[in-house]
């Protein structure tokens, strides 16, 4: 079967979108997914997301990592979605849709910027060395030197398969501050087994950790990652944090047409 689709990239997080308002792309084909998803074989994206109808919203949003699974929460892909259904004309400047994690609210302008408000996050949880907190996916937030020189590949991949976050294992983001509301972010991406440009949920997890770890006193940081700046901000009660919002630039790349 052919498909349209549709190739958007946030912060160089990039995305399969397909419309499946008509339920015409199945959801079970695993296999499919990763060779859409596939930089050499296929389109070449982090991962692929199903604009679908909702009951109560204005569309629902599912998300696949580029192995083909079915996955939780992605932040970059929640934004570019919001783009995505603008361009559809589904909606104007601001947008409610449902996730895997529940609603969410956003507004995009004419210039392609899309705010996009997280989940609240009720538990940050901080060890000797390391902070982990789910933010609509789950992330290990570490503080490192020489951020530029390290591997995250391989030492990403080692926190990931080190069965201390059990068999689903988490998405690991080191970080380096560069002043008093600006950190720098790479992460390791479960699903792409592999460092990304750009994590949304990762960044909100940065901040918000940061937050906790009296990194900073701010209410609004700038995470700077490989693919450009993203910028959180909420409002903190004691260890919780709620309207939290991740903010940045998205671009609509190409349409096409593959079998």
């Amino acid at each position: 079967m052919q498909h349209t689709f549709y190739k958007y990239q946030g912060t160089g997080n990039d995305f399969v979108m397909i419309d499946n308002r008509d339920n015409i792309f199945s959801k079970n084909d695993t296999k499919l997914i990763n060779r859409l998803c596939d930089r050499k074989f296929g389109i070449g994206a982090d991962g692929l997301i199903l604009l679908e109808n909702d009951t109560d919203a204005d569309f629902r949003m599912i998300y696949f990592n580029s192995d083909g699974n079915e996955s939780s929460m992605c932040g970059n892909g929640g934004r570019c979605i919001v783009a995505f259904a603008k361009k559809l004309g589904i909606i104007d400047n601001e947008a409610i849709f449902n996730a895997i994690d529940g609603k969410h609210y956003a507004t995009i302008n004419e210039g392609g910027i899309v705010s996009l408000q997280m989940k609240d996050v009720n538990k940050v949880t901080v060890y000797e060395n390391y902070a982990f907190l789910d933010t609509g996916s789950p992330h290990h937030v570490e503080l490192v030197d020489n951020l530029e020189l390290l591997d995250v590949k391989k030492i990403g991949a080692n926190i990931r398969y080190s069965g201390m976050y059990g068999d689903e294992g988490a998405n690991v983001n080191f970080v380096s501050q560069n002043s008093a509301d600006e950190f720098s972010v790479r992460t390791y991406e479960r699903g792409v087994e592999d460092e990304t440009l750009s994590c949304g949920t990762g960044v909100t997890a940065v901040a918000l950790a940061m937050k906790i770890l009296e990194k900073t006193s701010k209410n609004k940081v700038t995470l700077q990652t490989l693919g450009g700046a993203l910028e959180i901000s909420f409002k903190q009660n004691k260890g919780q944090f709620a309207d939290v919002y991740l903010t940045g630039a998205t671009m609509f790349v190409f349409k096409g047409e593959i079998v």
